[in-house]
């Protein structure tokens, strides 16, 4: 039996991408905000949860935190399906990586 999309994005499974990624990453969770977020302005991004569809970021922005919802280009089935997207959207803004 596989597992269904809301099974495959737990809370526990955002969790972990989400602290794994402020943690490790936190310099591409800042372009997810300023490029895919539209937030040119953010100084710091936080990742709070991600899910099949996209994901939750909160922005710092003169000194104010903005929330906001990136979006994903297509329907995620699990986390190493949300570390392709990611890596890729990456790419998209920084090619040489």
């Amino acid at each position: 039996m596989s597992e269904s999309v809301s099974e495959a994005f737990s809370p526990a499974v955002s969790d972990r991408i989400c602290n794994h990624m402020n943690k490790d990453h936190s310099d591409s969770v800042l372009v997810y905000a300023q490029y895919f977020g539209k937030v040119k302005d953010a100084t710091a991004a936080e990742m709070k949860s991600i899910d099949e569809k996209g994901m939750e970021l909160l922005a710092q922005v003169n000194e104010e935190t903005v929330p906001l919802r990136v979006e994903f280009d297509r329907t995620l089935k699990d986390a190493k399906e949300a570390h392709i997207i990611l890596v890729e959207m990456l790419k998209r803004v920084r090619p040489s990586d």
